[in-house]
């Protein structure tokens, strides 16, 4: 394994060039990837959350809501399910069902969580039917641990135990799944990277992901970007702690990027659609908020079909919208979000800076997770 075969700072839509051609001619596309949630709960209380921005109204999805978006999602044609989003899936008592229907219904499925409330028992039925499993954990010393994530200590070694029951559990199966960790790094805690590294290699994870913060287009969590600069020669060493069979990778396209962008239009989101844990369907995660209802919220799958949804007059005014002159992607967004290195990518094709060329080499793994 190593970082060509993983993509962790890029994007893969160069494998998907049909549905890529076909939105850009004006067709009415399926989501190659979906992000979404089963809940909005979550125990933890993260310093750097987002979700403290995206306060909406929704519903405790049931259990047959959850099933029944999950099999409009296949029949319209999405390919990668990912449950993360706005609230920590583990919550959910249909997560575990839920992975299963997804994948028996063709889709790749993928889950992001702490941790800390997924159920170590269920984890031999999970894994199997798992692209990959990433842990969210920002610090390996359990003091750290409780202060960034706003637990308990005793969080951290629950989670350490899960994690290294999932590291058994695919070695006895020889399972495909991918097990990772992501770093959500804030500048004033670089003094955790390093020692990440280390145990993110030690337990047996595939990988260790660093990323950036993000922000909304206020600020408002006062994420100083330009602090991240000065983190390039511990990031570097934390790279070099890579081996054969584990990856360590810094999104340097973003942290690096000063939390700007070079495109002008949001032109991804029908290929890459977030879900809030709520229900509700909406662009992507920065757009949760009630206050963007009128402009951007399209419908919730506990009042409507998803394929009804995905099919309505209001989805594709807001997707058309996205990718039109009326928004502005400088200042109607908030900084480095998920679609980000998709719509460098198809800015610059929709501008003639570069064409559509057939990819090579092997194709990456997680393809359909773009």
């Amino acid at each position: 394994m190593n970082e060509k075969d993983l993509i962790l700072d890029g994007h893969k839509l160069l494998w998907h060039q049909d549905r890529v051609k076909d939105m850009l001619m004006g067709w009415k596309v399926a989501p190659i990837t979906i992000d979404c949630a089963l809940t909005t709960a979550c125990s933890y209380k993260c310093v750097y959350c987002y979700g403290q921005l995206q306060k909406h109204e929704g519903y405790n999805l049931s259990k047959d809501t959850i099933m029944s978006f999950l099999d409009d999602a296949a029949e319209i044609g999405v390919k990668g399910m990912s449950f993360v989003s706005d609230g920590e899936s583990a919550h959910s008592p249909h997560l575990y069902e839920a992975i299963l229907r997804g994948k028996k219904n063709g889709m790749d499925m993928a889950l992001g969580t702490n941790g800390f409330a997924l159920k170590d028992e269920r984890l031999e039925d999970i894994l199997p039917a798992l692209t990959y499993i990433r842990y969210n954990i920002s610090s390996c010393k359990p003091k750290e641990y409780a202060r960034i994530h706003g637990v308990d200590e005793k969080a951290f070694y629950k989670v350490v135990d899960t994690i290294k029951e999932s590291v058994k559990i695919k070695k006895q199966r020889e399972l495909d799944v991918t097990i990772g960790l992501q770093m959500v790094l804030l500048p004033d805690y670089a003094s955790e990277i390093l020692p990440l590294a280390w145990f993110g290699r030690d337990i047996g994870a595939d990988y260790l992901v660093i990323k950036h913060c993000s922000d909304d287009e206020t600020g408002a969590l006062g994420v100083p970007y330009g602090k991240y600069d000065g983190l390039v020669d511990i990031l570097q060493e934390a790279e070099n702690k890579s081996t054969e069979n584990y990856v360590v990778k810094a999104k340097w396209s973003k942290i690096l990027s000063g939390g700007k962008r070079n495109y002008d239009q949001c032109l991804a989101v029908p290929l890459m659609l977030q879900m809030s844990g709520s229900g509700l369907v909406a662009p992507c995660g920065f757009l949760f908020n009630d206050k963007y209802k009128d402009k951007f919220h399209i419908g919730n799958i506990a009042e409507k079909r998803f394929k009804d949804i995905w099919k309505s007059d209001r989805y594709w005014e807001v997707m058309d919208y996205l990718s039109s002159e009326k928004f502005n992607a400088h200042t109607d967004c908030g900084t480095l979000c998920l679609q980000h290195k998709a719509n460098e990518f198809l800015w610059d094709l929709k501008q003639g800076k570069i064409n559509l060329q057939p990819p090579t080499g092997k194709p990456p793994m997680h393809i359909n997770f773009i």
